[in-house]
């Protein structure tokens, strides 16, 4: 799906639920290939977007050209230590990546990467400590 903001083109592409393991990553390639070849060019900003930052998911979306990726999923860690950080991460990243702004090293490239801590907590753990509720607004400049 393309968006076009001010006259910048911005292509985003996804996948389900990686947490589920129904992110069906043999599908990615194909989707941004044909994301491509259905528009009049590439577009200037390639955002990868996914319920759960998954180190698959991370890297296949990174290999893809995205420039920017957005996940969510692990409460920023829900219940964190100051000073230390999150206790856990709900998925497979370094803990310091749980939640915020980062940068995903592929083996190939580079992305930037967003984790939202978000406004909820997990139905088995309804708690959060030192982690506050975020609803997170990223504004994008050109380069």
């Amino acid at each position: 799906m393309d968006l076009e903001v001010r006259g910048t083109t911005i292509g985003f592409f996804g996948v389900d639920d990686p947490h589920r393991r129904l992110d069906r990553l043999d599908r990615v390639a194909a989707a941004v290939d044909d994301l491509e070849e259905s528009r009049d060019g590439s577009p200037e900003v390639l955002v990868g977007v996914a319920h759960a930052p998954y180190r698959r998911i991370l890297d296949a979306f990174a290999n893809r050209g995205a420039e920017l990726i957005l996940a969510g999923h692990t409460h920023g860690g829900q219940v964190c230590v100051p000073g230390f950080g999150a206790l856990v991460t709900n998925c497979d990243i370094p803990r310091q990546q749980v939640k915020g702004l980062s940068v995903w090293m592929s083996r190939r490239r580079s992305a930037w990467l967003h984790v939202s801590a978000g406004l909820g907590t997990s139905i088995y753990a309804p708690v959060r400590f030192a982690c506050p509720p975020e609803a997170t607004l990223l504004t994008l400049r050109p380069r």
